[in-house]
């Protein structure tokens, strides 16, 4: 999914979220030859009724007249702040980015196709009458919430990003018909702070075991990453058999992003949507709507690793080892003054200890994993 109108969301010069990253991300794509492996198709802007699906009415107004006059602006709707800075044209992007996501929903409903990408949403902490982290509209809830609107069921929910995925979660605590899955750094020491223990397992009454969240420590690298997903995901997945699966794939996780405390490798990461992948096949009869997400090195990791998920998705992966175009290159130079990287890895190669060999009570990594499966697993009629 792509529209070069998802540029204009753009918060200004000095805010970490620049555009700069979904352009580059596009031209990467464009300069590996990928598009003679996949479609490229736009979307309507998301209307009222839509969005609605997740906002309330009056956060969607005051985003318009915001958008159409940001000095017409109101705190309550955590608008004009350091976050989420009021700008011109700020309801047309958001609500762009969320049509994308609504779009590429639908063709997986239809069968039009089997895999979905849009790397420009994953806007994951927008509320239902607020704006939050970067986010103004929530697509991949809005995307998910139109889905069930088209009578699916079982609607699955993965959040790589660093951050939790409050806003997911917000807004299907009380629905079983949605499993949310989120994998991210303590809000003890990241924002959003108050959410993404493991303890939030879904409203007690209505959806017990329907969110499950795997609170790593600062610090973690490729192996206790990958060896949480692990631990984690499959086994909720196998159980709830989701007819399609959402997932987010912020680039925030990265050891260069200045936004988090998380070590990954672009290695690692690209390991992550490996596994998205082979779980949309083996648990969601291939249906896969992949997004993107934080991510705040803008040349140096986004472009890289989106453009990896693009090649996956597109069943067409790119090597590790393969060198990043000349022509790439030149345009990130041009665009950003920086050089940017030579090739599309790291130079590390991921293992990790399945969690089937035990695990360590003293390792904070196997405690959070503990902590998550025994307050989620038993829910479901699974062993922790």
């Amino acid at each position: 999914m792509w529209d070069d109108g998802v540029t204009r969301y753009n918060f200004g010069p000095q805010h970490p979220m620049n555009p700069v990253r979904l352009a580059l991300t596009m031209r990467l794509v464009e300069d590996f030859g990928l598009l003679r492996h996949l479609d490229v198709a736009g979307a309507r802007p998301a209307g009222a009724s839509t969005l609605g699906l997740i906002h309330r009415s009056d956060y969607i107004d005051a985003v318009r007249r915001a958008s159409a006059d940001p000095r017409d602006t109101d705190r309550w709707h955590g608008l004009e702040t350091e976050d989420n800075p009021a700008f011109a044209g700020m309801h047309e992007a958001a609500a762009l980015i969320a049509g994308l996501s609504v779009a590429a929903a639908e063709a997986l409903h239809t069968g039009d196709v089997q895999h979905a990408v849009n790397f420009t949403g994953g806007l994951h902490h927008a509320m239902p009458g607020s704006a939050a982290g970067f986010c103004v509209y929530n697509d991949p809830a809005i995307a998910i919430a139109r889905l069930l609107e088209l009578g699916l069921e079982r609607v699955a929910y993965l959040d790589l990003d660093v951050h939790h995925g409050d806003g997911v979660q917000e807004a299907f605590w009380d629905d079983p018909r949605v499993l949310t899955i989120s994998v991210h750094e303590h809000p003890r020491t990241l924002f959003p702070h108050i959410t993404g223990r493991p303890d939030e397992t879904g409203e007690a009454e209505a959806a017990p075991g329907s969110a499950a969240n795997v609170a790593l420590p600062a610090g973690t690298s490729d192996a206790g990453w990958l060896r949480a997903v692990h631990a984690v995901v499959p086994e909720l997945l196998a159980d709830f058999r989701p007819q399609v699966l959402v997932s987010q794939h912020g680039a925030d996780t990265h050891f260069e992003d200045l936004q988090a405390h998380l070590l990954l490798s672009l290695d690692g990461q690209r390991a992550g949507i490996e596994a998205a992948h082979d779980w949309a096949h083996r648990y969601a009869d291939g249906r896969w709507l992949a997004l993107g997400g934080g991510g705040y090195a803008v040349v140096d990791v986004v472009p890289r690793l989106w453009t990896h998920l693009v090649a996956i998705a597109a069943h067409a992966p790119l090597e590790p080892a393969a060198a990043l175009p000349d022509s790439w290159r030149q345009t990130a130079y041009a665009l950003t003054r920086e050089s940017g990287p030579w090739r599309m890895t790291d130079g590390r190669t991921p293992r990790w200890p399945g969690w089937e060999g035990g695990y360590d009570p003293a390792d904070p990594v196997d405690q959070a994993v503990l902590a998550t499966r025994r307050a989620v697993f038993p829910l479901r009629g699974l062993l922790p």
